[in-house]
C-alpha cells in the first residue's frame, strides 16, 4: 500500500480581527475590512497534528496545598471603589476600567494609583492620550502628589515593558489600551488585533510578576467596550463607569469580577477636588420637600447587597392636542412603564387611555429592577387622581399582569434602610419576615387594594 500523504491547504488570516479562513477572499467577513486577509502558511488536512507530552510552569498539587498569601486583596484606601472590587486590588490581577469620555475615569484610577503608592510601594501611570505634565496638573488638582507615583506617556508596547523593568511596579494603569501598540503583530492602531496583542502581553506579565494592571478601555456609541469581545473574557475583572454629563454623580459598577461579587455598585461624586466616594448616597435620590405632592413614591432598591432609597416621579395630563397619547420615560425601563400603565388602568380602575405619561427617577440614578413596580404604579396613581402619598411611605414589590404583588429579594435590608432613613410606612408584598422597630408595614397582594386603601 503506497503510503498516505497529507496534503496541506493554505490558511488565510485578517490583519484586523484575526479571523481565519481556508481560502482568500476580498472582504473578511467578521470585521467587513476590504483586502485585510492574507496567507500565513497552511495547516495539514482536516486541521489534525500530533500532540506530544510537554514540559509544565509547575507540579500539580491538592488544592488545599495551594499557598493564598500572595493572593490577597491589597485594600486601595478608596472605600467605594474596595466594595466594587470585592476588598481591594489582587496581586497578578487585570483590570479593565470603560466608560464615557470625560466621566472621570483617569481622575479616579490617578487617585487610586496614588493611594496604592502610599501604602504599597511604587506605581507607575502610562498615559497615552495625555503627555506627562498634563497628568501632572491634575494630579495637582486632586493632591495626589507621591514619590513612589512614577508617569510615563508611550505609544509602544516595547517602551512600556521597558518601563515596567525599570520601575518594578505593584501597580500599572495603562490609559488607554487603545492608544498603545505592539510592533510584534499588524494592524491598525486601536484595532482588534492590537487591542488583543497588548492585553495578551501585560496579562502575561502581571502574572508573572505579582503586578496589578489597570487598562481603561474606550465604549462605542451604544455604551459597550470597544474592541474584541475577547478583551473582556481576557482580564479579571471589568468595571464600568456611568454618569450622566449634566450631574456629578458617578456610578462604578462590576460587571465581571473573579475574586469577588460582580454586582456591587461604587457611588461618586465628581468636583473641583476629584473624585470623591460618597458612603450614603441615598439622600442624592429623594427630594427634599416641606409638604407631600402628588405624582410621587419612594422606593428602596438593591444594587448588589446595598440597599438605596430612590424616589419616582410622575406627571399625568390630558391630552388636548389630539392623536396618541405620550408615553416619556428618564431613568426607567420605557417597556416596563408601559406594561405597568396598563396594569394600573385595568386592574386598579385608573382611566389612562387619553392622557400624557411621563415618569422619572430623581438624581440621574437608572431604575431597572422590577421592585420598584410597586412605587412607579402608585406614582403614576397618585398623580391621575391628584392626590399626595402619604407622608414617609415607601413602596416596593413586583407588580404581574393580572395586578397581583409578588415578592422581591433583600426585604429584610429594605425594610432596614427605609427604617434608618426615618421613614415610617412600607407598603410591601405579603409576608415580609421581620419588621425594624419603628416602621409600620401594610401587607398588599395586589394593586386594586392598595389603590382603593390609600385613594
Amino acid at each position: 500500500m503506497p503510503p498516505t500523504v497529507v496534503k496541506s491547504r493554505p490558511a488565510h488570516r485578517c490583519t484586523e480581527c484575526g479571523f481565519a479562513a481556508t481560502r482568500w477572499m476580498g472582504r473578511c467577513p467578521e470585521c467587513q475590512a476590504w483586502g485585510s486577509l492574507s496567507e500565513v502558511g497552511g495547516t495539514a488536512s482536516g486541521g489534525l497534528r500530533a500532540v506530544v507530552p510537554g514540559p509544565v510552569t509547575g507540579r500539580a498539587r491538592p488544592i488545599g496545598q495551594v499557598e493564598l498569601d500572595g493572593s490577597r486583596a491589597v485594600p486601595t484606601g478608596i472605600d467605594e471603589f474596595d466594595r466594587v472590587l470585592g476588598g481591594g486590588l489582587v496581586p497578578g490581577a487585570v483590570l479593565l476600567v470603560a466608560g464615557e469620555p470625560g466621566v472621570g475615569k483617569s481622575t479616579l484610577l490617578l487617585e487610586v494609583a496614588h493611594r496604592v503608592a502610599e501604602s504599597n510601594g511604587p506605581t507607575l501611570v502610562v498615559s497615552g492620550e495625555e503627555s506627562t505634565a498634563q497628568v501632572r496638573l491634575r494630579a495637582e488638582r486632586i493632591g495626589a502628589l507621591h514619590p513612589q507615583l512614577f508617569l510615563a506617556a508611550e505609544t509602544e508596547l516595547s517602551a512600556v515593558l521597558s518601563h515596567i523593568e525599570e520601575v518594578n511596579p505593584s501597580l500599572l494603569v495603562l490609559d488607554s489600551v487603545q492608544t498603545v501598540r505592539s510592533p510584534a503583530v499588524d494592524g491598525t492602531d486601536g484595532g482588534a488585533t492590537q487591542v488583543r496583542a497588548v492585553a495578551s502581553a501585560l496579562t502575561g506579565i502581571a502574572k508573572s510578576r505579582g503586578m496589578t494592571v489597570i487598562l481603561v478601555g474606550h465604549v462605542t456609541k451604544d455604551g459597550a467596550i470597544a474592541g474584541p469581545r475577547a478583551l473582556e473574557h481576557l482580564v479579571d475583572v471589568v468595571i464600568s463607569f456611568d454618569g450622566e454629563r449634566h450631574s456629578t454623580l458617578r456610578m462604578v459598577r462590576a460587571t465581571k469580577n473573579r475574586f469577588g461579587p460582580a454586582d456591587e455598585i461604587g457611588c461618586f461624586e465628581i468636583g473641583d477636588g476629584g473624585v470623591v466616594g460618597v458612603p450614603d448616597p441615598s439622600h442624592l435620590f429623594v427630594s427634599k420637600r416641606a409638604s407631600p405632592v402628588a405624582g410621587s413614591c419612594v422606593t428602596v432598591t438593591m444594587e448588589g447587597s446595598r440597599p438605596l432609597l430612590a424616589e419616582v416621579q410622575s406627571l399625568v395630563a390630558q391630552n388636548a392636542g389630539g392623536g396618541s397619547p405620550r408615553r416619556a420615560v428618564s431613568g426607567l425601563d420605557p417597556q416596563r412603564l408601559a406594561m405597568i400603565n396598563a396594569v394600573v388602568e385595568r386592574r386598579g380602575g385608573v382611566p389612562l387611555g387619553n392622557s400624557d405619561v411621563f415618569a422619572a427617577s430623581v438624581g440621574g440614578v437608572r431604575i431597572v429592577e422590577p421592585a420598584a413596580d410597586m412605587a412607579i404604579a402608585l406614582a403614576i396613581a397618585s398623580a391621575a387622581k391628584d392626590k399626595a402619598l402619604p407622608v414617609g411611605m415607601v413602596a416596593f414589590g413586583e407588580v404581574g399582569l393580572s395586578g397581583e404583588v409578588r415578592r422581591v429579594g433583600g426585604i429584610g435590608r429594605r425594610l432596614a434602610e427605609a427604617a434608618r432613613q426615618g421613614y415610617t410606612l412600607a407598603v410591601v408584598p405579603p409576608d415580609p419576615g421581620p419588621v425594624p422597630r419603628g416602621l409600620r408595614v401594610v401587607e398588599i397582594p395586589d394593586l386594586g387594594s392598595v389603590l382603593n386603601r390609600l385613594f
